[in-house]
Formats: C-alpha cells, sequence, structure tokens
C-alpha cells in the first residue's frame, strides 16, 4: 500500500489514476436513477406526535448519494477533475431528459396500453427538466468549490468540517433553484415550502450520518492512488470541463 503524497493539483498532471474512471461512472449512474426513479415521487411519513405526517421527495434516499461522490472526488482529485465530473453529469442529465422527451412523444403501437403510465413516470415537464438540470449543476459545483477551498483553508484537516459545510452550500443552492421553478404554481405553495425545506434538512443529515463512511473511502482511495490533491494555483471557473 502506498503512502499518499501531498501534491498541488496543476503537478497531478498525467499521473494514471486507478479509480477516477470508476468514481465517475459511479456518480453519473446514482444521479441518472435517483432523478429518473425517484425525483417526481413525494413521499410521507407518519410522526409520533400530533398527527403531524413529514413529507420528503423519494429521491432523497439516493441523491445525496452524489454529494458523497462529489466530496471524495475533489477530496482526492482536486476541484479540476471533480468539475469535469459534474460536467459529465451534466450532459449524460440533459440526453436522458432528451430521450425521454422523444421516447414519451413517439406514438404507441396499436394494443399497447401502456402509453399514460410511460407518459406518468417518463413525461415529466420540461420546467422539471430544466429546474433539475440547473438545480445539479449550480449545487455540485458550489459543493466542490466549497470543499476544495475549506480544505485549503484547514491544511487538509477536519475533513468532517468540509464534507457538510459544503453540503450545507451546495444542497442549499440545490433545493433553492430546483423547487421554486419546478413546482411553485403547481403544486401549493407550502407543499413546496415545506418539501425544499424538509429535502434539504435530510440531505445535510444524510451527510453527517455518511460522514465515517467519507472518511472510509477518502482514506482508502488516496492509498490506493498515492495522492493527496490540493488545489494550490487552481482555476475555480465553473465554466469548462477540461482539467
Amino acid at each position: 500500500m502506498t503512502s499518499n503524497e501531498r501534491i498541488a493539483a496543476s503537478a497531478l498532471g498525467d499521473r494514471r489514476l486507478r479509480f477516477y474512471d470508476f468514481a465517475m461512472a459511479a456518480f453519473v449512474a446514482i444521479l441518472l436513477l435517483s432523478n429518473l426513479i425517484g425525483a417526481a415521487k413525494v413521499s410521507t411519513i407518519d410522526l409520533p406526535f400530533r398527527d403531524q405526517r413529514f413529507l420528503f421527495g423519494a429521491g432523497i434516499l439516493f441523491f445525496p448519494l452524489s454529494y458523497v461522490l462529489g466530496d471524495v472526488l475533489t477530496e482526492v482529485y482536486g476541484y479540476a477533475r471533480a468539475r469535469r465530473v459534474i460536467w459529465t453529469g451534466f450532459v449524460a442529465l440533459a440526453f436522458m431528459a432528451f430521450m425521454s422527451w422523444v421516447v414519451v412523444a413517439l406514438p404507441p403501437a396499436d394494443g399497447w396500453d401502456g402509453q399514460a403510465a410511460y407518459e406518468s413516470v417518463f413525461g415529466g415537464t420540461w420546467r422539471i427538466v430544466i429546474a433539475s438540470i440547473l438545480a445539479f449543476w449550480v449545487g455540485e459545483i458550489a459543493n466542490a468549490f466549497v470543499m476544495a477551498r475549506m480544505k485549503l483553508l484547514t491544511g487538509g484537516k477536519h475533513l468532517w468540517t468540509r464534507t457538510i459545510g459544503s453540503t450545507v452550500v451546495g444542497q442549499g443552492f440545490d433545493s433553492l433553484i430546483f423547487y421554486p421553478i419546478a413546482f411553485l404554481g403547481i403544486w401549493p405553495t407550502e407543499l413546496v415550502v415545506s418539501v425544499m425545506i424538509s429535502n434539504y434538512l435530510l440531505k445535510v443529515l444524510w451527510e453527517a450520518v455518511l460522514t465515517p463512511v467519507t472518511y472510509w473511502v477518502v482514506a482508502r482511495m488516496k492509498r490506493a492512488e498515492g495522492v493527496d490533491v490540493f488545489d494550490e494555483g487552481t482555476d475555480f471557473t465553473p465554466f469548462r470541463a477540461r482539467v
């Protein structure tokens, strides 16, 4: 097992990274599946006091894993490579939206009675599509930026402050953008606000609960890759996919 070496992001160069591609694939898979399967469903849990019910979007159970992976990517490989993964996810999400629109729009064959159900699952409005793509990009870029800058400020110490702090900011942007754009005027305003706040709190709580997992994954990947990237001299512009 190699010891990890502290290096500046600009010095990483073309160094062979064994697990970067796998982390990118996992990030994109979680992003697409959580948006495809869980984004449009609102679930509820009955609370054991005052007959209260807790509303939350079903995708909350899995979508925050993309933020955990985003933290791992930024912590291990640096902001520029995390930004490249975010842009890859952005393009994949846009293509998924386009493919869903084309497939739903195709006329159903005679005798196939699944069109209504298909439209219900895959026929999201363009408001939801635009909100999802925009919220993802802004939230993930903000998450990676805060993670990288805090790593410099803390000298690489106190990883938990970076993972939770970046999630507070990134998921805040994500929630503030997605729910008003997607559902304001469609859902009752109080439902939009309730789901937005509950989802935000759940995402941050999820990140806190998964902190030990993040620590373990980060430590293993740093040792396996033999690197510990610090974004010294990094160009933090979000509008590029090149490392």
